[in-house]
């Protein structure tokens, strides 16, 4: 063999030596890389866990589970693309306005970790780094409740069909006041409760009482009269919050716009009407909303002999079937230092042209002593999509509370303040919502519609819903010597 071709094969030998180790070398590379890639069991698990189970899960309102890797490996992209573009977990307010009690966002690692995992291809991971699932349970998630208070019947609801909100009155009457300071409603049919918002009822006497007063000031507005001696004026089932607030709802159009007398329909034997002696509104339930807890300290009344009212609003889905929502009720051990009521900020006045894109409907509220808001809850229906509130102080300073720019009717949100809203009297409160009535609207249910006030969601309403409390009187001199 010549000494050129000895020279070649050495030069082959080394080449093939060093291709071999390079390819090791790769192979390596890859394998540590795909080591590196987040892994279900340990890294994404956790993240499902703290933010998304708790409605993902078997028997819940979320259409899949979440809680194992079986269950929530075919779902990987779509997953990914829920994060991405924010629609999960649902959470809508602007974080830029405010800090809000339990508000559902991802940080941006947990986002990045999900994002990684799946483009790795959602790898499962070693079985011993999945940690223990979370624990639900079929029972009340509250604890045991002092009280469970239900609906008497099983309400029917037909396979199709609309059905006009319902009004039925849960027995409650207690010896003595009550203080709430935990709820849970669970509905009986989840599939056809919209909705469920909560009332208080007065008891007979009390609300005749009331109605007549109520006819007296009307006569006394009309003649001119001297208004009612407080020996004459009726119990009220909490003090008088009055405040003064512009609404701007044409005369008579309070309860949105009352269809003329040819045009109602029969509302059948299964109407449950609204009934006389309906009260102060306490909140309800909505899609991702079923409990409510109210901080140390804080609580809502059912005053002694009041019973409750559910307003249900209901939705057929193909099938026939009934409903008997429930409701259950934790008690504080004594009177809570702050009692919560509820007031509402709407304007029933509202029409959206057909095709209308982004259509403003607007309202405001000012308010004549000093109030803590708590919490607050926008809602319209499926042409809604964004809110924005504006506060302006009586010394002319002004301040964004809330901003929802991408409302989504499916979720019902509280804004729960995480410091509760100091409003001095005097400020004004300016609220704003737009609506989509456009054929690029996919919830839209028909464009070509001029559309009004109405319960139903092929209608619409600007509704806020706020839960405040009034602050205590200041100490004088003389009791703070005392």
């Amino acid at each position: 063999m010549r000494l050129g071709m000895k020279r070649y094969i050495a030069f082959a030998a080394v080449a093939l030596v060093a291709a071999v180790v390079w390819s090791g070398s790769t192979v390596q590379a890859e394998q540590a890389g795909a080591s590196a890639a987040p892994t279900f069991n340990k890294d994404v698990a956790p993240i499902f866990f703290a933010n998304c189970t708790s409605c993902h899960r078997p028997g819940d309102i979320a259409p899949m589970s979440l809680l194992t890797y079986k269950e929530s490996r075919p779902w990987a992209k779509s997953i990914a693309g829920k994060v991405a573009d924010g629609t999960m977990p649902p959470w809508h307010a602007d974080p830029k306005h405010g800090t809000f009690v339990g508000a559902r966002r991802l940080s941006d690692a947990d986002k990045q970790t999900i994002a990684k995992w799946v483009a790795a291809g959602a790898p499962e991971g070693k079985a011993a780094d999945l940690p223990a699932a979370p624990v639900y349970t079929d029972e009340w998630n509250i604890g045991t409740p002092d009280a469970v208070l239900s609906m008497q019947e099983d309400y029917p609801i037909p396979a199709t069909g609309e059905i006009p909100y319902q009004y039925l009155v849960v027995p409650a009457n207690f010896a003595e006041d009550r203080y709430i300071t935990d709820w849970e409603i669970r509905p009986g049919d989840r599939q056809a409760v919209h909705h469920l918002l909560l009332y208080l009822l007065a008891p007979k006497d009390v609300a005749e009482a009331q109605s007549k007063r109520q006819q007296q000031m009307m006569l006394q507005r009309m003649l001119g009269g001297a208004p009612a001696s407080a020996a004459n004026a009726a119990p009220r089932p909490v003090p008088p919050f009055e405040f003064a607030c512009c609404t701007q709802i044409p005369a008579g159009e309070e309860g949105g716009r009352p269809l003329p007398p040819d045009q109602r329909k029969d509302p059948g034997p299964n109407y449950r009407p609204r009934p006389q002696g309906m009260a102060q509104g306490m909140g309800g339930f909505s899609p991702g909303g079923s409990i409510r807890h109210f901080p140390e300290g804080m609580g809502m009344r059912i005053p002694k002999g009041y019973s409750l009212i559910f307003q249900m609003h209901y939705t057929t889905y193909g099938k026939a079937s009934t409903d008997r929502s429930k409701i259950g009720l934790k008690f504080a051990k004594t009177t809570p230092k702050t009692i919560l009521n509820t007031m509402a900020l709407i304007n029933a006045s509202l029409s959206i042209p057909p095709g209308a894109t982004n259509h403003l409907v607007e309202n405001t509220m000012t308010f004549n002593r000093d109030t803590v808001i708590y919490s607050m809850i926008p809602h319209t229906h499926v042409r809604g999509i964004g809110w924005h509130y504006e506060a302006t102080y009586p010394d002319g300073r002004t301040e964004v509370i809330l901003s929802v720019p991408k409302y989504d009717f499916n979720w019902q949100h509280e804004y729960v303040f995480e410091q509760p809203w100091k409003v001095p009297a005097g400020t004004k409160l300016l609220a704003k919502a737009w609506y989509d009535n456009s054929a690029a609207n996919k919830s839209n249910p028909d464009a070509t519609k001029q559309v009004t006030w109405g319960d139903q969601t092929w209608e619409e309403m600007m509704y806020t819903s706020i839960t405040f409390y009034l602050p205590p009187p200041p100490s004088t001199s003389a009791q703070q010597q005392q």
